[in-house]
């Protein structure tokens, strides 16, 4: 037992003498439950220590449940290392390279380019609350806002976001 004490008290020492941020979008969703799929993904695809970069970056980070939604077999295949590049398609599908707090997000229906530049999203902003249509014409609410980050903000959302034809905001 205190070997791993003394392993916890080494990687945090190494983490703050790296400069890392202490509270940026990886940090934060590694240390949630709900973004274990989420967190397993971004690893795969070698994108944890971009999204742990200064930023700024806009996540809409889907829960465990989002994923398991989709069709059986779909994160697994995903997370196979002849497909790395479809995955890291899909989850720069959930990134914008700004900081955009959910007061930013314009009333009505917006398109958005996310870091998946070929790609776009439609943000709408209504009494209801956010909702982002996806490439494939389904649709993900943002069930929690403004989770704030040292380099950007993360917006829980209940589906996963897959590219396809450019959604038409409604």
């Amino acid at each position: 037992m205190k070997l791993t004490k003394i392993a916890a008290c080494a990687a945090a020492a190494l983490t703050f003498a790296s400069g890392a941020n202490a509270n940026s979008i990886v940090d934060i969703a590694a240390g949630d439950d709900r973004f274990s799929t989420l967190v397993a993904a971004v690893t795969a695809a070698g994108l944890a220590e971009t999204l742990a970069g200064p930023g700024p970056f806009t996540v809409y980070a889907p829960v465990n449940d989002a994923f398991a939604a989709l069709p059986e077999g779909t994160v697994d295949t995903l997370l196979q290392p002849e497909n790395k590049d479809q995955l890291t398609s899909v989850l720069l599908y959930h990134v914008d390279d700004r900081n955009l707090s959910a007061a930013m997000i314009p009333g009505g229906s917006n398109y958005f380019k996310p870091i998946l530049a070929s790609e776009r999203l439609c943000i709408t902003k209504d009494a209801s609350g956010v909702s982002i249509a996806d490439g494939t014409g389904e649709t993900a609410n943002v069930i929690i806002a403004d989770i704030k980050a040292d380099n950007g903000v993360i917006h829980v959302v209940d589906k996963v976001l897959l590219p396809g034809t450019r959604p038409a905001c409604h």
